[in-house]
């Protein structure tokens, strides 16, 4: 079973509508060509980055991109590894209920690859990367919750190469809107000002949407509280973004062998949704075809790139050479 395979649970499609502040005047819903969706066009997805190493040989988490469209990700960290200030080397497993991960941050095509590790924040499911004057700033879960390995809570933390920072240092301020809530991980879209919350509450998945200058200043208002109509029954997901109005959703899993339930030759189980947060409804939804040949090829990401060309990418984690490696697919608007 996928790592995340509870996510998909309770996923029963249910009425629901928005809640909260509407975000302007409803227009009808004009779908797009075949292949597109929401703004993006699914079926002309090309390769972005080839299968890459990251820090650690565990496979991705979730992706984000700056305002310079440079690559971040999340991964949970490797068995084995023992940080300076640790007395003894911990296994994958604790690693993992501990909420222990390690940022890649992959700054341009000739320059090596810098890192950092977050201990005690979550699983990574997606993340989010706002500017600032004195560098980026990454929007991740928070507070992990050590029965799951996943975050409790929001955090905005500076990215700092070489460094390590604990949850529970003073320096990190925890945000925690939804405090009946678990499985919490966040997306933003810096150019509307806005954040999402993907979250469980109870047996159901849900979006919520707030003023990004807002939620910083400790105004938890929503915006938009949606049921998560989109995932299906027996999904797994990947990852999520946002963009202007609309959701962006993953789902999928590994491939299986040859007699299982995803085998390479149906060219994997990989599907985009986009959700309007105006009313909840499902606008779209695609397969994602790119790269069937990818070995294992487990979706583990989605993100929107703001610059140079606009594009929703695709991560996935793929198997080369006995490490788990980065794949990305990027969807034209």
């Amino acid at each position: 079973m996928s790592r995340r395979a509870m996510l998909a649970g309770g996923s029963t499609v249910v009425a629901a509508a928005a809640v909260g502040v509407a975000f302007g005047r409803r227009e009808r819903h004009v779908p797009g060509p075949v292949g597109t969706v929401g703004l993006f066009d699914i079926d002309a997805a090309s390769e972005l980055l080839p299968p890459t190493p990251l820090h650690h040989t565990t496979g991705p988490q979730s992706i984000a991109f700056d305002d310079q469209g440079r690559l971040y990700s999340l991964q949970v960290m490797q068995n084995g590894i023992r940080l300076p200030d640790e007395r003894r080397t911990m296994s994958g497993k604790a690693r993992r209920l501990a909420g222990d991960m390690c940022v890649t941050a992959h700054r341009h095509r000739d320059a090596a690859p810098q890192h950092m590790y977050l201990r005690g924040f979550g699983h990574g499911i997606s993340m989010g990367v706002e500017p600032s004057g004195t560098g980026p700033q990454l929007w991740v879960e928070s507070d992990a919750d050590e029965r799951t390995g996943y975050g409790r809570a929001v955090a905005r933390i500076p990215f700092r190469n070489d460094t390590v920072l604990d949850s529970a240092s003073l320096a990190v301020r925890h945000h925690r809107p939804l405090p009946r809530s678990h499985r919490i991980h966040p997306a933003v879209d810096v150019a509307a000002n806005r954040l999402l919350v993907s979250h469980r509450a109870g047996d159901a998945h849900r979006y919520t949407t707030y003023a990004l200058d807002e939620f910083l200043s400790g105004s938890y208002r929503p915006l938009a509280d949606l049921r998560n109509l989109a995932l299906r029954k027996g999904e797994t997901l990947q990852g999520c973004a946002v963009h202007k109005d609309l959701v962006y959703q993953l789902t999928g899993t590994p491939y299986t062998e040859t007699g299982g339930d995803n085998p390479p030759s149906a060219g994997g189980n990989t599907f985009v949704s986009a959700i309007d947060m105006r009313s909840g409804k499902t606008v779209g939804r695609r397969k994602v075809s790119v790269a069937p040949h990818l070995p294992f090829r487990e979706p583990e990401g989605l993100a929107v790139r703001p610059v140079p060309d606009q594009a929703l990418c695709v991560a996935f984690s793929v198997t080369s050479g006995g490490r788990r490696r980065l794949a990305v697919y990027a969807c034209p608007s």
